[in-house]
């Protein structure tokens, strides 16, 4: 209500009340609860790009994944909406303390006759944490085969993509499934023994000499601790405040199961499995890596390129290691020119 001059209410009219209520609410859910907003960011652009939320059970465990499109023959999206493609599936394995929405800045450059699923990782968003469970990168293979199994993408050899965590579990796939894969994809990759040491595995094996886990940068508590871990992760990307405490509210819940993740994928039986088993890999491999990149070092590409006989490397200017949002546009080009020539016959 507004006052008269004599001091007496008047009342607001219908179009001011219109126009008022979006903006309190705006101001409202900005201020006091921001991470409404990365939850509509991620719906807008499943809903533009025309991806449906699933699920998929194995006894007692559950999958969460995104699609888009359905592959001829059943299998994975044989009872959603989209165009049937009869080209290879595309399967995205995100990275660590990420979900499946991670690839949406990437897909908004694919086209959309493909067929594309991105699963969440044990553990995380809608996929079943299960206690006991093995997260390794190993233990992460077995469970996204078990998941391949389920909605029947092992009915025909797929392109298989991993950034990071994923890509380390990517690699490892490859090499322990090599009839399933048809290309293998992996961008910035965990579990190479790399020549040189990067920022994050000096801060690792800092916290291992002492003991203690909770204070490393990949698992922020407050916002200026998301701020260092951005810092440490990309190259140049900065957030507003708001969402830098929107990041650690979406997080916050999460964070033990993170440290017990962590610890897992960086273990002695896991922190290098990728590079003791990718002489087992035989699909064509790019390799895609920020020059920039501070958590696993750029010079562990050469040690794909030296081993994996059909192996493509591209190394990214002016990016760190969150390449597909740094520069989706760029790696979604190298993506598709390498997928071409495969398809091709190339």
């Amino acid at each position: 209500m507004l006052e008269s001059l004599s001091g007496l209410p008047l009342p607001l009219d219908p179009m001011t009340l219109t126009l008022s209520l979006p903006l309190l609410l705006f101001a409202y859910y900005w201020l006091f609860q921001p991470s409404v907003f990365l939850y509509l960011h991620d719906w807008y652009w499943r809903t533009q790009l025309g991806f449906q939320i699933r699920e998929c059970r194995c006894g007692a465990f559950t999958f969460c994944y995104s699609e888009l499109g359905r592959r001829a023959g059943g299998g994975a999206g044989s009872g959603g909406g989209g165009a049937t493609v009869t080209r290879p599936s595309l399967l995205f394995l995100h990275a660590f303390s990420a979900n499946k929405d991670m690839w949406l800045p990437l897909l908004r450059f694919l086209p959309r006759d493909r067929h594309v699923v991105c699963v969440d990782m044990p553990g995380h968003e809608g996929t079943t944490r299960a206690h006991g469970d093995d997260y390794s990168l190993q233990g992460q293979v077995t469970r996204v085969k078990q998941f391949v199994a389920a909605v029947g993408l092992d009915a025909a050899p797929f392109h298989l993509v991993g950034t990071s965590m994923g890509g380390g579990v990517a690699g490892v796939y490859a090499a322990t499934h090599p009839g399933d894969v048809h290309t293998l994809t992996l961008i910035c990759p965990a579990g190479l023994d790399a020549p040189t040491e990067s920022r994050f595995v000096g801060e690792l094996r800092a916290a291992e000499a002492a003991g203690d886990f909770t204070g490393v940068s990949l698992i922020p508590r407050s916002p200026a601790q998301v701020a260092r871990m951005l810092q440490l992760v990309t190259y140049s990307f900065k957030l507003p405040r708001q969402i830098l405490q929107a990041m650690v509210d979406v997080r916050r819940d999460h964070n033990d199961f993170y440290l017990q993740l962590l610890t897992a994928i960086t273990a002695e039986r896991s922190r290098f499995r990728l590079h003791e088993t990718m002489h087992l890999i035989t699909a064509p491999t790019l390799v895609v890596w920020g020059k920039q990149d501070q958590v696993l070092d750029v010079s562990g590409a050469a040690l794909l390129s030296a081993v994996l006989p059909r192996c493509r490397v591209e190394l990214l200017d002016d990016c760190g290691h969150t390449v597909t949002m740094e520069q989706p546009h760029e790696t979604a080009r190298l993506l598709l020119a390498f997928l071409a020539h495969t398809e091709s016959g190339g």
